[in-house]
């Protein structure tokens, strides 16, 4: 009998504890090799920055790091996976192929990794590749959900919970995998299956493979160990004070989700829930696990259970809380509504987007993007975005409500971009949805555009000190905290004690927020004269939904509106 030779190919799920594909697959094989394949796609290659590349390698090496330990290695591969999958199959035999699942219908539940997967199931199927995939990207099967509504994805957030609540709890996670001695295989990229190769240059590590011997170039290039950004990408690190505070990998997002867990059970002792999203600190250390879950480099399903166990403990609860966990099941809501919706991160093709006529204007993007709107707040949050690939959801709510209906009037879709390209944790369909819900293009319609966040206000309530302005942007940093938040209101005496004149070392606002968003609630009013009646997808359950995706739990929301 054919020995049965096993390949886990890390996508999503970057990690070994609560991974049921690779366990299968262990459980499987006698032979078992493990790699990642740079095809532009998978990790979030499509667009990345440099942070949000070195997140991705950092969470590989200690992927590697891991599986030495073990007498294993993570043999990392640059090609299309098809071809890198052809070299498993013809130097290492491989007979069966493991990947995490993010939907029951097969393969990534985002459509926009669909054509990738169904090349390698055609592939598979084509030389009687086994494929073992199992469910671990998300708390429930978005096709289950689907299907347990009736065939269609719940419009709404309430819906959604409701839906989800019908199919049970989601699922415990599963232990460590279990690997058996010298049950691990080592690719070696130099002399692949014993087989002599020659390298195709003395400084690159692609290799002439007996079965691609009469290919010139070579289809795919390996590597002796994960590689470093540089040999990857011409990317840089960006300008200015950079502040790393996020180190990719399983080993760290471990460490951090018992910080996480610790501090929330501190907070649920004191009667406060949810104490990162509505007690957002700004300065403090990082407590968002937010990357870790896009790479998977946690378990979001032991995420979930350990701060549930934790609530249990402490408020002598039986069963589960939605609010506990609140922004795990919005993510979960956004991934579900994106299921085969290829256009869901786009405005015209997309069906459950309003078409609004947005401007252009690429200048006024670009003083977005670089910080340099004039107002304290939305620049600090930008710069930080740019040079730490992580800003807190109270930030993201504020940057992408002033660059859209708040105050500039531009393409949700523009700001999107942006995001996808800089934060480390920006998943396709959970960046997607929540442009759309701050736009007001869909999932709204209670939260008309009268309430748009404050560029000035907004800030000021979450981070009164000003401190987070100090840090981000550099030229105020002087500047009394009186007028931080609005610099033009300081008399020039002020500027110029605080060494910065507005116009010349800090610029001139952008707009006039007052002006600006009176006019834009008129537009927007125009757009609902003309469409009758609001489409059923754009229909949260109301005051308190609004309340929990602004983070205001206990305030109105004219806390967060008017001002400058």
């Amino acid at each position: 009998m054919k020995e049965a030779v096993g390949v886990h190919w890390f996508r999503h799920g970057l990690r070994l504890h609560d991974n049921p594909a690779l366990c299968q697959l262990l459980e499987t094989c006698n032979k078992v090799y493990l790699i990642f394949i740079f095809d532009g796609e998978s990790g979030g290659m499509r667009l990345s920055g440099y942070n949000r590349l070195a997140f991705l390698l950092e969470s590989l090496t200690d992927l590697d790091r891991q599986l030495r330990l073990r007498g294993g290695r993570l043999l990392t591969i640059r090609g299309k996976p098809t071809d890198a999958l052809q070299l498993m199959r013809t130097e290492y035999g491989m007979t069966h192929l493991s990947f995490e699942q993010a939907s029951g219908e097969g393969g990534d539940c985002e459509p926009v990794w669909a054509p990738r997967d169904e090349l390698v199931r055609a592939w598979c199927d084509e030389h009687a590749v086994e494929i073992i995939e199992r469910i671990s990207h998300t708390l429930w099967d978005p096709a289950e959900v689907i299907e347990a509504n009736g065939g269609e994805p719940p419009l709404t957030f309430s819906m959604f919970h409701q839906v989800a609540m019908s199919i049970g709890l989601p699922p415990t996670p599963e232990g460590d995998p279990v690997f058996r001695a010298g049950q691990l295989a080592v690719a070696d990229p130099t002399r692949p299956h014993g087989h002599p190769v020659q390298a195709s240059a003395p400084d690159c590590s692609v290799y002439r493979l007996t079965e691609f011997s009469n290919l010139t170039p070579l289809p795919f290039q390996l590597f002796d160990e994960v590689p470093p950004v540089s040999e990857l990408s011409d990317l840089k690190p960006s300008p200015g004070e950079h502040k790393k505070r996020y180190q990719g990998g399983e080993t760290r997002g471990l460490q951090l989700l018992a910080e996480r867990v610790a501090w929330e059970e501190l907070a649920l002792s004191r009667g406060i829930v949810m104490p990162n999203q509505y007690c957002p600190d700004l300065l403090g250390p990082p407590r968002s696990m937010s990357a870790y879950l896009r790479h998977g480099c946690i378990s979001v399903r032991r995420m979930y259970h350990q701060i549930q166990k934790a609530f249990q403990a402490c408020t002598d609860a039986q069963g589960h809380s939605l609010s506990i966990c609140v922004q795990l099941v919005w993510r979960e809501y956004f991934y579900t509504m994106s299921v085969k919706n290829p256009y869901y991160d786009q405005m015209e093709p997309n069906p459950i987007c309003l078409n609004i006529n947005w401007r252009t204007d690429d200048q006024q993007l670009q003083q977005w993007k670089e910080g340099q709107t004039g107002y304290p707040f939305i620049d600090a949050a930008m710069r930080q975005l740019i040079q730490e690939g992580w800003i807190h959801h109270v930030a993201r709510n504020a940057t992408s409500c002033f660059l859209t209906r708040g105050d500039l009037w531009l393409n949700w879709v523009d700001g999107l971009r942006v995001f996808q390209e800089y934060l480390l944790d920006a998943d396709w369909s959970v960046n997607a949805g929540n442009w759309m819900w701050v736009s007001s293009s869909a999932f709204e319609n209670f939260l008309d555009t009268s309430d748009t966040i404050s560029p000035v206000n907004y800030g000021r309530m979450f981070e009164p000190t000003g401190e987070y302005i100090r840090r981000y942007v550099p030229e105020l940093r002087q500047m009394p905290t009186e007028y931080i938040f609005s610099p033009w209101e300081a008399p020039l005496s002020v500027q110029r004690e605080a060494g910065c004149i507005i116009g010349k070392d800090y610029p001139c606002r952008m707009v006039n927020h007052e002006v600006v968003s009176r006019h834009n609630r008129k537009l927007m009013s125009k757009i609902a004269e003309q469409l009758g009646t609001c489409p059923p997808h754009c229909m949260p359950a109301g005051d308190a939904e609004v309340k929990h995706f602004f983070g205001l739990p206990g305030a109105s929301l004219e806390d967060m509106l008017g001002g400058h």
